[in-house]
């Protein structure tokens, strides 16, 4: 599947049986009907995702495909019980035999199944799994293809990121009883323990580059003081940006312009600017096409074809970073380790949904014009805006979710 579903499930892999993850599109011994099923949904996706950079007709086809799996307005409350196209489709695939050997080999050991997906969810329900189903959410409002097309009767058990999705949830019919929220997964590398001694660490050097002029300290400070600590006098690396590429890589021609407007910063060793590239060769090839050889040399690249290795990779460049630049993917939820989110175009309603969640909750300011970045980066880094969403997803944001949702499968293995 995707980044954004492996990513979410990465942190879990602790308790999952022989501590990795299994993917539901690529595992061993797979037939090829199904993996031709899923791979097709891949490409399908990336592809549209990359026309909608396109204007005009790049932008109608993929706002077409959107209305596929939009997630409706939440206002004016309503019930919405009723399956959409897309969860028709999805299902009249499933009983076809879509996912039947997955379900049929995870039953020789019937383990809690725990899911970051809504499709493995409803395979192990349709082909009758015997052990207990859980599905984790990963974004901040959803369509009403995560919730099965009989809820009232379903198995199926929901770990959220916040009350809004499972409100949603009960709106789609859900029972309230199989609802928990959770907070979404965060890595535990990056938070330490419960009492997130790692995060309130990497916080800490934060707000030293995010608050140059010490403006938001000056006014905050016993904020600052409860939340995160004492904070040191001087950190060992200059200001840091990481810029995620999405796994559809349809944020490129954001990405080259900013490093072409910050280029000064980043030569002169002000500005460590870090590309987050996933495990794609043509990104790269891309950047190094649009910038020049100097500048490129000077960049921090992460790529890596194994999805674990290269969550292992991020997550720890994620702590030397100050500044996370992405779209409202999943990862807008890491704005909870308390890392401003630049936020890069949303692609689809379900980023949309994300967007508006983060600005509400002060973690994240969409990007300016990113020919530009050099002069609003500036101005946010001089105002003190960057610490200040900072210190807002840390506060406002639920970090615990991983811990949750380890005691909540521990505790609770039946179906």
């Amino acid at each position: 599947m995707g980044y954004g579903h492996q990513r979410t499930a990465y942190p879990l892999r602790e308790i999952a049986a022989g501590g990795s993850v299994l993917y539901a599109n690529d595992y061993s011994g797979i037939p090829h009907a199904d993996r031709a099923q899923w791979e097709r949904g891949r490409k399908f996706y990336e592809t549209v995702s990359r026309l909608e950079r396109i204007p005009v007709l790049g932008k109608l086809i993929f706002g077409i495909f959107d209305l596929f799996q939009r997630v409706s307005a939440f206002y004016p409350k309503r019930i919405e019980t009723r399956p959409t196209l897309q969860l028709r489709q999805t299902l009249g695939m499933i009983r076809k035999g879509w996912g039947l050997h997955f379900i049929d080999m995870l039953t020789k050991n019937p383990l809690p199944l725990v899911t970051t997906f809504f499709t493995p969810a409803h395979m192990a329900e349709h082909f009758r799994y015997p052990g207990a189903i859980w599905c984790i959410i990963c974004d901040a409002d959803i369509s009403r293809a995560w919730a099965p097309a009989n809820p009232a009767t379903s198995r199926i058990r929901y770990c959220t990121p916040n009350r809004h999705v499972a409100e949603r949830l009960m709106r789609y019919g859900v029972s309230g009883d199989r609802i928990t929220v959770t907070g979404y997964p965060l890595p535990k590398e990056n938070l330490g323990s419960e009492r997130y001694e790692i995060a309130r660490h990497d916080l800490g050097h934060r707000i030293l580059h995010l608050d140059p002029e010490r403006i938001y300290r000056k006014r905050y400070a016993e904020l600052i003081t409860q939340h995160v600590g004492k904070l040191p006098r001087t950190s060992p690396r200059p200001t840091t940006l990481l810029f995620s590429v999405g796994g559809a890589g349809a944020q490129l021609d954001i990405l080259t312009a900013a490093i072409t407007a910050l280029g000064e910063f980043i030569t002169q060793g002000t500005l460590r600017f870090t590309v987050a590239a996933g495990g794609r060769a043509e990104t790269l090839h891309i950047i190094q096409a649009e910038v020049s050889p100097t500048l490129y040399a000077k960049l921090h690249v992460i790529t890596e074809p194994d999805a674990p290795t290269y969550f292992a990779k991020f997550n720890a460049a994620l702590r030397a970073a100050d500044i996370l630049w992405t779209k409202p993917s999943e990862l807008s939820f890491y704005a909870g380790l308390g890392i401003p989110i630049i936020i890069a175009p949303p692609l689809g309603s379900h980023e949309e949904f994300n967007k508006d969640w983060l600005m509400k909750t002060g973690a994240g300011i969409p990007q300016e014009n990113p020919v530009y970045t050099d002069e609003w980066l500036t101005d946010w880094l001089r105002e003190g805006l960057l610490a200040e969403a900072a210190m807002q997803g840390f506060i406002g944001i639920e970090k615990g979710g991983v811990f949750a949702i380890e005691r909540l499968v521990r505790q609770n293995t039946s179906v």
